[in-house]
């Protein structure tokens, strides 16, 4: 049983923190930098990533999830931390260019069953797309899972991954077990 904390300080939280415990695992509403040291994982959430910017450096969360990356953990973000993963320390562990709202406004809003191509195999995704972002393109290091024609809405490193979809709005918990399994349990062996 892995401990996974979901970054709680804006967005979409519970949703996240209901499917970690369906899969058996315990999960911690992340409030505070110390609390990085508690977990296994983390997940950064869908939300409104400006929000979200301006509250990790209002409670000095952005040195202590630095470090967190750089110690090998697994982090997963969702739309907003997707954008965040790619703005955390210039850009340094997510090399890519961002779209934010890049799927247009919240009336814009749709569902969509992604084909996302995994490590374990290609799987049909039901997937949620509210205000999007999307990356136009990604650095070497950076492995792209999924595109909706040109735009990439799902990309992986050794031990990130991230979604400009909410895969916490569905039932479907497959890319969430995929991420405890290959970027949090992987990276502690």
């Amino acid at each position: 049983m892995k401990t996974i904390g979901v970054l709680a300080l804006q967005g979409a939280v519970s949703e996240h923190l209901s499917q970690i415990e369906g899969l058996g695992h315990k999960a911690v509403p992340i409030t505070l930098p110390a609390q990085l040291a508690t977990i296994d994982g983390l997940i950064l959430p869908g939300g409104e990533s400006t929000a979200m910017h301006i509250l990790l450096g209002t409670f000095d969360f952005i040195p202590a999830l630095i470090t967190f990356i750089e110690e090998g953990h697994g982090v997963f973000g969702t739309c907003a931390g997707m954008v965040l993963l790619s703005q955390l320390n210039e850009g340094a562990f997510l090399e890519a260019e961002v779209v934010r709202n890049g799927f247009g406004r919240q009336i814009d809003s749709f569902e969509y069953h992604l084909p996302v191509e995994l490590e374990t195999g290609t799987i049909s995704f039901p997937t949620v797309f509210i205000r999007a972002p999307f990356y136009a393109s990604v650095g070497n290091a950076v492995k792209v899972l999924a595109r909706i024609d040109t735009k990439i809405v799902a990309v992986e490193t050794p031990t990130l991954l991230a979604t400009a979809f909410h895969p916490e709005l569905t039932e479907d918990t497959r890319l969430l077990a995929y991420f405890i399994d290959k970027k949090v349990t992987a990276s502690q062996s």
